[in-house]
């Protein structure tokens, strides 16, 4: 059985629909939000079983030597803006913590998400070999997932096959329940449809003009595939990038999305808010050598190719993968 977590999310989710696409059926889904308060999130989907996520806990607490033959952990706070630092150490630290002691008592594989937060303002680089210790990020969403991987390089027994991956601008099917937090291509689909303009963020930094600030900006397509690939056996443990590896500007991003729906690009220019200002990213980059040396596709969907397709779903009545 293949446990994933943040399974009515939009990673998991997707990662869901990547393993039914390979056949692969015998999935028990754990979340904090059942299905059904997520119509269509799971729908299409072939899974064994739904979990509460403290049902789940609970359940490894009574069966501590239950092994899977993976545990792939998406659950947890992915709100950049949660400022409820408890809240954020519990769902994202502690609880990945608890995943990883049963997975290396079990000797069960174990993939966790990690994110691309965890560089700060990019002063350290964006390399996935650079000690976390030196990592700052921005806010407390950041500093829970870099905890972690402080911690975890920090252990002496780990389970047969660990992987921890950082998330940069993920974007594409499912990740419609995200609110403030779902990506900027699915929030300019609904502006354009709405009233044919589209607010892009004024750059408040002197070395970036207004729309070229830059984002590493990776579809949901790519993240799948290569979980599945690291299920199949490549890779080797360790914590890792996942993004294109190219930053791409706001603006180029507006272009596509503009084009794809036979728009004229208006842009109504706004102010960074300013209790966000100081966190703001003018620019991510994945490196992303270090992972695509171990036999990995190079990411396959551009920022063209991937929004039109993400908006050939869009365009339809049912929208999930």
């Amino acid at each position: 059985m293949i446990v994933v977590t943040g399974a009515t999310g939009f990673i998991g989710s997707a990662l869901v629909w990547e393993l039914n696409q390979k056949g692969l059926t015998d999935i028990l889904c754990v979340d904090t939000v059942p299905p059904g308060a997520r119509p269509g999130i799971l729908e299409k989907r072939q899974y064994s079983r739904f979990m509460d996520h403290k049902e789940f806990l609970d359940h490894l607490k009574q069966n501590p030597s239950q092994k899977f033959d993976w545990v792939i952990h998406m659950g947890a706070c992915s709100s950049t803006t949660e400022m409820n630092i408890d809240f954020l150490y519990q769902n994202n630290t502690l609880y990945t913590q608890i995943l990883f002691e049963h997975c290396r008592d079990t000797q069960t594989p174990f993939v966790y998400a990690s994110s691309g937060a965890c560089y700060g303002d990019g002063a350290q680089g964006f390399d996935d070999q650079t000690d976390p210790h030196l990592l700052k990020p921005l806010n407390p969403y950041g500093d829970s997932k870099v905890n972690f991987d402080r911690w975890i390089l920090a252990q002496n027994k780990f389970p047969p096959f660990w992987m921890g991956l950082r998330f940069f601008n993920v974007y594409g099917p499912n990740e419609y329940f995200k609110k403030d937090m779902s990506s900027v291509v699915f929030k300019a689909y609904r502006q354009i449809k709405v009233n044919g303009r589209l607010k892009l963020f004024k750059s408040h930094h002197p070395d970036y003009k207004d729309g070229e600030q830059l984002r590493d900006f990776v579809y949901i397509k790519d993240i799948t595939s290569w979980i599945l690939e690291i299920m199949e056996g490549k890779g080797f443990s360790g914590i890792y990038n996942m993004g294109f590896g190219k930053a791409r500007t706001w603006l180029s991003l507006a272009e596509e999305v503009f084009k794809n729906l036979n728009c004229e690009m208006q842009i109504d220019w706004v102010d960074v808010p300013e209790d966000i200002r100081p966190r703001y990213q003018y620019f991510t980059e994945a490196k992303m050598e270090r992972f695509l040396s171990q036999d990995f596709h190079k990411p396959r969907w551009s920022l063209e190719d991937a929004i039109a397709d993400y908006i050939q779903y869009l365009d339809k009545d049912d929208p999930f993968l």
